[in-house]
């Protein structure tokens, strides 16, 4: 076993493996987000709690948006997941993710809490940690194992 290297690995990783993380993040933050907005847009009453939801938080125009928000997650998970148009969709699902975290999401936090606690909170809300992952995503790019870097290659020639 060669320790030197088993230490490198531990504190700073490893490049040879980046793609696969890239890999891994892309195409599970992607199908999650396409097959949620396809629940919402293809099953009988799947964009009600969508409206209901923005209803609540006096979004305006709450039937269309529920539909446009729904048809954002779904393309945007697509184009995500298959890593073509990826910056793009991601800035669009990022987009989506501050809007529900501001609308809906940080209402569930409790009141009166320290500001310590409540900074917990809101990092341990499921839409902040799709914010960051997007951030990620669009710093890093889609990785080698996308279309965005098929087309790069042939494109940019």
């Amino acid at each position: 076993m060669d320790w030197k290297r088993l230490v490198h690995f531990a504190l700073v990783g490893s490049s040879d493996l980046e793609q696969y993380a890239i890999l891994l993040v892309r195409v599970s933050i992607g199908l999650f987000f396409a097959i949620s907005g396809a629940n919402k847009l293809f099953a009988a009453g799947g964009t009600k709690p969508v409206y209901d939801t923005l209803v609540k938080a006096k979004v305006p125009f709450p039937r269309q948006m529920a539909y446009f928000v729904s048809s954002v997650e779904f393309i945007g998970g697509s184009l995500v997941a298959v890593g073509f148009l990826s910056s793009p969709a991601c800035v669009a699902l990022l987009i989506d993710m501050i809007v529900a975290t501001l609308t809906s999401a940080l209402s569930t936090l409790p009141k009166g809490l320290s500001p310590l606690s409540w900074l917990d909170d809101l990092l341990y809300l499921p839409e902040v940690l799709y914010v960051l992952f997007f951030i990620w995503l669009i710093c890093s790019g889609p990785g080698k194992f996308s279309v965005d870097y098929w087309l790069a290659g042939k494109l940019l020639r």
